[in-house]
């Protein structure tokens, strides 16, 4: 595996520990629907909560939640209603991203609720 791709995938074992140890319960991870991948669905008493994970070594190049783009959150609508019909799910949806700076000085985690709209 691509050493970028080993970083996503720790940055995305990263955020669903981060999720659970902060009361989320973690529905679903790597969620496709035809281009969309969906990198954590997580759930709370009153919220489907879509999380997409950016993970950087390092915030030289701008921060991680400054690569999630319109496009990108485009599909992730499409994926998500697909799951909430597929689950027969009736809650309220909140996106939000875990922004993860992970290097050899250390690991900072951000965690940014209603991080996007999708209306």
């Amino acid at each position: 595996m691509a050493k970028h791709n080993l970083l996503g995938k720790s940055g995305e074992d990263l955020a669903a520990e981060f999720l659970e140890k902060n009361g989320y319960t973690i529905v679903a991870r790597n969620f496709t629907y035809q281009k969309a991948e969906v990198d954590i669905i997580a759930r709370t008493e009153k919220e489907l909560v879509v999380v997409e994970v950016k993970t950087r070594s390092t915030p030289d190049f701008g921060d991680p939640q400054e690569f999630v783009k319109k496009k990108q959150i485009q599909q992730l609508l499409k994926a998500v209603d697909h799951f909430a019909e597929e689950q027969e799910l009736d809650l309220e949806i909140r996106f939000d991203i875990v922004a993860i700076i992970k290097n050899k000085s250390g690991t900072k985690i951000e965690h940014l609720k209603d991080a996007f709209y999708y209306f």
